[in-house]
């Protein structure tokens, strides 16, 4: 008897469905620069180049979906943490691309440098629900041409998982298949293994950016997996209805979907959003409220419906400090998505909607993220479950303390066991401790695994590489 949960009918899918094909045919999507135009046209779409507009039809729809795999894998590092796409549960990514980092001392911010990316990738690397990281912000003390090659090159170098960012300039695509080939030892493997994918994102309303679309379509020759990532907000990047903007976002969505396996067939694409609304006084993106919420759970439910695996962001909150706030809307945006079956909830450790890095915030949406999914797994009514022999047994006004079965359930995942940060002891434990909090235990395991380091660095030769082609970047990009 699994929890399980959902926003939409099969009925609401379909008109979704019906809706974007329509925007796709009659309103029809910018793809700035030739080589898309060339590609669109040559696959079957109707194009304006004056406009640099393409209009797809739904048969476009359907071929596209065939040949995008519905089974891969997002290897790691460590072939360990290599995680099968769709996956049996649901785990979690580290958001990105922050600008600053919270200091748990002083409770002030700081712009986000290269050593708080190798922090919050050893952190990440500890957690048992983390299976992809994103980097979590952007390096402000690196040339902006070379941030995300720093980046991509500082997680390698800190973590044993999956990673996974942006390439927005096709000259970015080089260097980062030399990094994975420098890991692996041959292009062959890096085509093989998949430890690298990227996020695109779409430009609302209906329209992609040329650089990063370009790169993109650049990488998929090296078989990379390509998250899709649309972002419209409501009333702003996006029409004020909840349903319209889904209905656009998910048009977003699919004429990416055309253009990649158009420009090589056979790539692994994952079904993503990041859909908001924003505050209708100042316009700020707003990603912790309930709208955000049902609109991506909606959004994993078309993912789901295309048969594709799903990243789908989630774990999200406008707080910009860790507290109350940050808790409540964090798990407001991660269990329905768990409900709905997401393979990846993509947004641990970040506040301030996505701006703010925190290292203890990220060991707290673990808990929460682990909480979600024992939730998720409902009840377990299998035979070795049906105890009507114990009760027999105990009877009337009796105990069960004493049973086998007790002792033996106990000790299994029919009963959660909290991490270290939440207390369940009586109130006199709490004080003799000290009365800890959870974001000051958050802060005390954040403190022992940076202390610890990398768990598997990488041997001195591929390091050694990699920080030469990180130079290079800095120097040329």
């Amino acid at each position: 008897m699994l929890m399980t949960g959902q926003v939409l009918s099969s009925e609401e899918i379909k008109k979704i469905h019906e809706g974007s094909i329509r925007l796709l045919r009659e309103t029809g999507i910018k793809f700035p620069g030739e080589r898309a135009m060339d590609i669109l046209e040559a696959g079957g779409a109707r194009v304006d180049r004056d406009k640099e507009t393409a209009y797809i039809s739904e048969d476009m729809v359907k071929k596209a979906l065939k040949t995008a795999p519905k089974k891969f894998t997002l290897g790691a590092r460590n072939s360990a943490f290599d995680l099968e796409m769709p996956s049996a549960s649901s785990s979690y990514n580290l958001d990105g691309t922050g600008v600053s980092v919270l200091e748990y001392d002083s409770g002030s911010k700081h712009a986000a440098g290269v050593k708080d990316i190798a922090d919050a990738a050893v952190v990440f690397d500890d957690i048992d629900i983390g299976t992809v990281l994103w980097l979590p912000a952007a390096a402000q003390d690196v040339p902006g041409g070379a941030r995300g090659i720093v980046g991509t090159g500082t997680a390698f170098m800190n973590c044993r998982k999956h990673f996974q960012d942006e390439v927005k300039n096709i000259r970015e695509v080089r260097y980062v298949m030399e990094m994975a080939k420098a890991i692996l030892g041959s292009e062959e493997e890096v085509r093989r293994r998949k430890i690298y994918s990227v996020t695109y994102c779409t430009v609302a309303p209906l329209s992609h950016d040329r650089e990063m679309m370009e790169a993109t379509m650049e990488l998929t020759k090296y078989e990379a997996p390509v998250l899709i990532y649309p972002m419209p907000a409501c009333g702003t990047t996006g029409p004020a209805s909840l349903y319209s903007n889904i209905v656009m976002a998910n048009a977003e969505a699919l004429s990416a979907l055309v253009l990649f396996q158009l420009t090589t067939p056979g790539t692994p694409l994952i079904f993503g959003a990041a859909l908001g609304i924003v505050n209708m006084r100042s316009g700020i993106f707003l990603e912790g409220a309930p709208e955000t919420s049902v609109q991506l759970m909606a959004m994993t439910e078309m993912g789901k419906y295309y048969g594709l695996p799903t990243i789908v962001a989630g774990c999200l909150t406008d707080a910009k400090v860790p507290g109350m706030q940050a808790v409540l809307e964090k798990f407001l945006t991660s269990m329905p998505l768990v409900l709905a079956g997401v393979d990846v909830v993509q947004g641990i450790g970040l506040l301030e909607s996505s701006m703010t890095l925190s290292l203890e915030q990220m060991l707290i949406d673990e808990e929460i993220g682990r909480l979600c999914r024992r939730l998720a797994q409902g009840v377990d009514a299998s035979p070795d479950k049906e105890l009507f022999d114990d009760i027999a047994a105990v009877g009337q006004e009796g105990h069960f303390l004493k049973q086998k079965s007790t002792r033996k359930l106990f000790r299994t995942d029919e009963f959660y066991l909290p991490g270290s940060l939440i207390d369940r002891g009586s109130y006199d434990e709490w004080t003799n401790m000290g009365s800890p909090d959870m974001f000051s235990k958050a802060h005390e395991r954040v403190s022992a695994i940076l202390k610890e380091g990398p768990k598997e660095p990488l041997d001195s030769g591929a390091e050694k590489t990699i920080k030469e082609i990180m130079d290079e970047a800095v120097a040329k990009l």
